[in-house]
Protein backbone atom coordinates (compact mmCIF):
# COMPACT_ATOMS: atom_id res chain seq x y z
CA UNK A 1 0.00 0.00 0.00
CA UNK A 2 1.29 3.45 -0.89
CA UNK A 3 0.18 6.76 0.60
CA UNK A 4 0.29 9.00 -2.49
CA UNK A 5 -1.15 12.04 -0.71
CA UNK A 6 1.58 12.14 1.95
CA UNK A 7 4.31 13.64 -0.25
CA UNK A 8 1.82 16.07 -1.77
CA UNK A 9 0.33 17.32 1.51
CA UNK A 10 3.48 17.30 3.65
CA UNK A 11 7.17 18.07 3.46
CA UNK A 12 8.98 14.85 4.44
CA UNK A 13 12.11 15.56 6.50
CA UNK A 14 13.19 12.04 7.46
CA UNK A 15 12.18 8.46 6.62
CA UNK A 16 12.17 5.60 9.13
CA UNK A 17 11.45 1.89 8.58
CA UNK A 18 9.49 0.10 11.32
CA UNK A 19 8.02 -3.35 11.86
CA UNK A 20 4.36 -3.99 12.68
CA UNK A 21 2.62 -6.25 15.19
CA UNK A 22 -0.05 -8.02 13.10
CA UNK A 23 -2.43 -10.95 13.46
CA UNK A 24 -2.55 -13.82 10.96
CA UNK A 25 -5.64 -12.59 9.14
CA UNK A 26 -4.08 -9.12 8.77
CA UNK A 27 -1.00 -10.61 7.11
CA UNK A 28 -3.19 -12.59 4.69
CA UNK A 29 -5.19 -9.46 3.80
CA UNK A 30 -1.96 -7.51 3.25
CA UNK A 31 -0.62 -10.20 0.94
CA UNK A 32 -3.86 -9.89 -1.06
CA UNK A 33 -3.25 -6.12 -1.32
CA UNK A 34 -6.28 -5.07 0.73
CA UNK A 35 -4.85 -2.19 2.77
CA UNK A 36 -5.33 1.58 2.81
CA UNK A 37 -2.98 3.96 4.66
CA UNK A 38 -4.15 7.24 3.13
CA UNK A 39 -5.68 8.60 6.37
CA UNK A 40 -3.25 6.91 8.76
CA UNK A 41 -0.79 8.51 11.18
CA UNK A 42 1.55 7.39 13.96
CA UNK A 43 1.77 8.76 17.49
CA UNK A 44 3.28 7.95 20.86
CA UNK A 45 1.27 6.29 23.61
CA UNK A 46 2.89 5.09 26.85
CA UNK A 47 6.46 5.18 25.42
CA UNK A 48 5.46 3.13 22.36
CA UNK A 49 4.60 4.18 18.82
CA UNK A 50 1.23 3.17 17.37
CA UNK A 51 -0.19 3.34 13.84
CA UNK A 52 -3.74 4.75 13.87
CA UNK A 53 -6.46 4.74 11.16
CA UNK A 54 -4.66 2.27 8.89
CA UNK A 55 -7.35 0.16 7.26
CA UNK A 56 -6.56 -3.51 6.60
CA UNK A 57 -9.75 -5.17 5.36
CA UNK A 58 -11.07 -8.33 7.00
CA UNK A 59 -9.83 -11.59 5.45
CA UNK A 60 -12.56 -13.40 3.53
CA UNK A 61 -11.91 -16.88 4.99
CA UNK A 62 -11.09 -15.59 8.50
CA UNK A 63 -14.41 -16.47 10.11
CA UNK A 64 -14.58 -15.56 13.80
CA UNK A 65 -10.77 -15.13 13.90
CA UNK A 66 -10.99 -11.95 11.82
CA UNK A 67 -9.59 -8.66 13.09
CA UNK A 68 -11.02 -5.16 13.44
CA UNK A 69 -10.03 -3.36 10.19
CA UNK A 70 -9.25 0.00 11.86
CA UNK A 71 -7.59 -1.21 15.08
CA UNK A 72 -4.40 0.58 16.24
CA UNK A 73 -1.23 -1.37 15.43
CA UNK A 74 1.96 -1.28 17.46
CA UNK A 75 5.12 -0.22 15.63
CA UNK A 76 8.38 -2.01 16.36
CA UNK A 77 11.36 0.31 16.82
CA UNK A 78 14.32 0.54 19.19
CA UNK A 79 13.76 2.53 22.41
CA UNK A 80 16.31 5.13 21.33
CA UNK A 81 14.48 5.68 18.03
CA UNK A 82 11.12 5.97 19.82
CA UNK A 83 12.46 8.58 22.26
CA UNK A 84 14.02 10.59 19.42
CA UNK A 85 10.79 10.56 17.38
CA UNK A 86 8.62 11.32 20.43
CA UNK A 87 10.74 14.37 21.17
CA UNK A 88 10.42 15.62 17.62
CA UNK A 89 6.65 14.97 17.53
CA UNK A 90 6.15 17.41 20.42
CA UNK A 91 7.05 20.31 18.10
CA UNK A 92 4.06 22.13 16.65
CA UNK A 93 3.20 21.17 13.07
CA UNK A 94 5.20 17.91 13.04
CA UNK A 95 3.52 14.55 12.45
CA UNK A 96 4.50 10.99 11.57
CA UNK A 97 2.76 9.65 8.45
CA UNK A 98 3.10 6.22 6.80
CA UNK A 99 4.48 6.41 3.27
CA UNK A 100 4.40 2.75 2.23
CA UNK A 101 3.34 -0.58 3.72
CA UNK A 102 5.22 -3.54 2.22
CA UNK A 103 6.89 -6.92 2.74
CA UNK A 104 10.70 -6.93 2.79
CA UNK A 105 12.92 -9.57 1.15
CA UNK A 106 12.48 -11.91 4.15
CA UNK A 107 8.66 -11.66 3.93
CA UNK A 108 8.24 -9.48 7.03
CA UNK A 109 5.64 -6.68 6.99
CA UNK A 110 7.24 -3.24 7.29
CA UNK A 111 6.00 0.33 7.17
CA UNK A 112 8.07 3.28 5.99
CA UNK A 113 7.23 6.33 8.09
CA UNK A 114 7.95 9.93 7.19
CA UNK A 115 8.54 12.69 9.71
CA UNK A 116 6.45 15.40 8.10
CA UNK A 117 5.77 19.11 8.51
Amino acid sequence: AVNRKARFNYSIEEEIEAGLVLTGTEVKSLRAGRANIADAFASEKEEELWLWNASIEAYGQGGHFNHDPKRPRKLLLHKKQIKKLAGRLKNKGVTLVPLTLYFNARGIAKVKLGLAT
